[in-house]
């Protein structure tokens, strides 16, 4: 299979130069058999990989140990879920899985566009032929998955413990979808620019690759902060950790760019700025591709160092070159149609909404590349924590959340002072109500009282947005109002689906706000000791020692260390935090010894509990006990943000967000007497 497998890896390299040299050329023009037969090569490259990947999960299934890659992340009694999540566990294994995954939608991309764009796809195809290329020659000449050793070891080495987690089965894949799929919009950009083809065009065309793009990023994110939440044992769920800020970057521009593109397909704005986006995001997606694998940056995260990061730099230096000479001289074509009349319109709250969140990914970049640049200069790697980045972030996340609630309020062109009066009244009130009860009952840190207040102000506008438009359903058709609400969603899924991503991200920000009022103590007991704890929500609770206990499971010994919980004197059971020996099928240690916490969650706050280790081989164990408020919330702010961006992206309903004369004229004025029309 391995033979199989290498002689698919070379054919997919031949057929994706085929793709790039013919599409770039452009001799396919007035040719439909060289158009025909760059469409083929895209589909051919796919069919290759496919197979390639097959082979290597082959040899992942039957314990080939022979093959390097399968002797470094799998053994005998590895678990069958994790056998499968290690094709994409190790430096090798996710290459494959990222270059199938990108000549499936470069296919993808080929067999659903429009028709009316067809003359961008041959330079799609180039584009994608030309990044899978790349991957392909990473794997062939310095990452090759189906490489073997000389001699066949009896078992091989196992997953590492960490990446045992039924979240580790899904976090990487979305994230690398998200990764992955940022290659269409960049390629429709890119040909473009090459075919001058600089209308809303390709904009239309990339519409469901952006939020795809941008949905499997949020969703990756997320994961990956459960994963650290549950898996790592330090309490928290974000770190600033640099290949964090790697996935980061790109959701914040592709975040940015789905804002300011409406402007261009409303106004004729910002046709400059939303190519050096959609650009600049996929430059983002290979540096953090950059930064997980090249090991310049320590991170559990990463990968080990090699030399495939050196193949990446150097794409990314080409890539960066290319693209934006391309744009330069293209420049002069890309100016905007209309210029920004007023502060006091909804273009210049995009604006300054663009703004901030290129701010803030320039933040997140410049402290994520200080130790390398620190260590170029002067010789010593000094590390920026998460103290720089919260000092930096965090002002600004509050006037973007701001941002969030004063948007939808603001008329495009230029806001009446009427108008602001009719949009402003109501959300402001909730916010301040919101933040002077909070006030009340004893809330003081500014940053939480901020961010909660604003919390309110934005809830408030949604609320106001939804209500007035469900009420002009009801004037108009004499609709109940749930059948009025559910219709307005349906009938205008990219507005109210939009709404619900701002939703998800309020919740996001009140959850976040609630790690200022954690509560965190150690303690050393032995079996029936007791330490009390105090809720930020006023409940207390007592922890009692129970004891150590130790079995074996199938691929590891655990020492499980058991706490009674009581809160407010109230039994509330038994949790149980673990540390955990991993083992091969020989029962040989194979790892460092690993923590797997022990967690009590409700909608107010999670009891965390880590077990540490024993004191001198007996039953007296040391903990950390903490309580987080509000950690349920992240990942409920999560779900309703990934619902508002399946919502936005269903096919259909969206059309009246981009052409408003196509809404019922009735309807229409029914939107506009109440305020809510854009």
């Amino acid at each position: 299979m391995t033979l199989l497998g290498e002689f698919c890896l070379w054919v997919a390299l031949l057929l994706s130069l085929w793709a790039t040299a013919v599409a770039f050329s452009g001799r396919w023009k007035g040719r439909p058999d060289l158009s025909a037969s760059v469409s083929g090569a895209v589909y051919g490259t796919f069919g290759a990989l496919a197979v390639a990947t097959l082979a290597l999960w082959k040899g992942l299934a039957s314990h080939d140990f022979n093959i390097e890659y399968v002797a470094a992340y799998t053994s005998r009694n590895l678990p069958t879920g994790y056998i499968v999540s290690a094709l994409w566990a190790g430096q090798k294994g996710s290459l494959l899985f990222w270059a199938v995954v990108l000549s499936l939608f470069a296919a993808l991309a080929q067999l659903l566009t429009s028709r009316r764009h067809a003359h961008l796809l041959p330079y799609v195809a180039g584009v994608t032929s030309a990044v899978t290329a790349f991957f392909v020659c990473t794997m062939l000449f310095a990452a090759n998955p189906f490489e073997r050793m000389a001699f066949t070891p009896a078992d091989g080495r196992g997953l590492n413990p960490q990446l045992q987690n039924p979240g580790m089965m899904i976090h990487p894949p979305m994230l690398y979808l998200g990764y992955i799929s940022l290659t269409i919009p960049f390629a429709f950009a890119i040909a473009a620019l090459l075919s001058r083809s600089l209308d809303t065009g390709w904009i239309h065309a990339i519409r469901k690759w952006t939020l795809v793009s941008w949905l499997f990023l949020a969703i990756g994110i997320t994961l990956g902060m459960w994963w650290a939440y549950v898996e790592l044992g330090w309490g928290g769920y974000w770190a600033w950790d640099p290949v964090e800020n790697a996935s980061l970057l790109p959701w914040l521009t592709m975040t940015a760019f789905l804002h300011s593109v409406m402007i261009q397909e409303k106004r004729g704005m910002l046709k400059r700025w939303n190519l050096g986006l959609i650009i600049g995001t996929f430059l983002l997606s290979i540096f953090g591709t950059f930064i997980t694998r090249s090991g310049v940056i320590a991170s559990v995260h990463s990968f080990t160092q090699s030399n495939v990061g050196y193949f990446f730099l150097g794409f990314l230096v080409v890539c960066c070159i290319l693209s934006f000479t391309l744009l330069y001289t293209r420049w002069p074509s890309l100016k905007a149609d209309v210029q920004l009349e007023s502060v006091l319109s909804r273009e210049a709250a995009f604006l300054f909404n663009n703004l901030l969140l290129v701010g803030i990914a320039f933040s997140v970049l410049w402290g994520t590349l200080f130790p390398i640049l620190s260590e170029l200069v002067r010789g010593s790697k000094i590390t920026v924590g998460p103290p720089f980045f919260n000092r930096v972030n965090v002002p600004l996340g509050l006037l973007l959340l701001g941002l969030t609630g004063i948007g939808p309020l603001i008329a495009w062109r230029k806001a009446s002072p009427a108008n602001l009066r009719r949009q402003f009244t109501w959300p402001v009130a909730a916010g301040i109500v919101t933040a002077l009860v909070l006030f009340a009952i004893g809330a003081r840190d500014l940053y939480a009282l901020t961010a909660l207040g604003l919390a309110g102000f934005v809830a408030g506008t949604i609320l106001q947005e939804f209500y007035r438009g469900m009420r002009a359903r009801r004037r108009m058709h004499g609709e109940s109002a749930a059948v009025a609400l559910a219709r307005l969603v349906a009938r205008n899924r990219r507005r109210y689906g939009g709404y619900l991503v701002h939703a998800g991200v309020l919740i996001y920000f009140v959850a976040f706000s609630g790690m200022a009022f954690r509560r965190e103590m150690e303690a050393t007991l032995k079996p029936g000791e007791s330490v009390t704890l105090a809720s930020p929500f006023g409940h207390t609770y007592t922890l009692t020692h129970v004891g150590i206990s130790q079995f074996e499971a199938l691929n590891r010994i655990v020492s499980a260390a058991t706490v009674s919980v009581a809160k407010d004197g109230r039994s509330q059971g038994l949790i149980t935090s673990e540390k955990r020996q991993h083992v091969d099928s020989f029962r040989r240690p194979t790892f460092e010894p690993s923590t797997e916490v022990g967690i009590r969650s409700n909608l107010q706050e999670d009891l965390y509990i880590t077990y540490a280790g024993s004191v001198g081989g007996t039953e007296e164990a040391v903990y950390r006990f903490t309580i987080n408020p509000l950690v349920w919330w992240v990942w409920f702010g999560g779900f309703v943000l990934a619902l508002g961006g399946l919502i936005t992206m269903w096919p259909g309903g969206g059309a009246a967000l981009v052409s408003p004369r196509r809404v019922e004229p009735g309807y229409q004025a029914s939107l506009a007497a109440t305020g809510a029309a854009e």
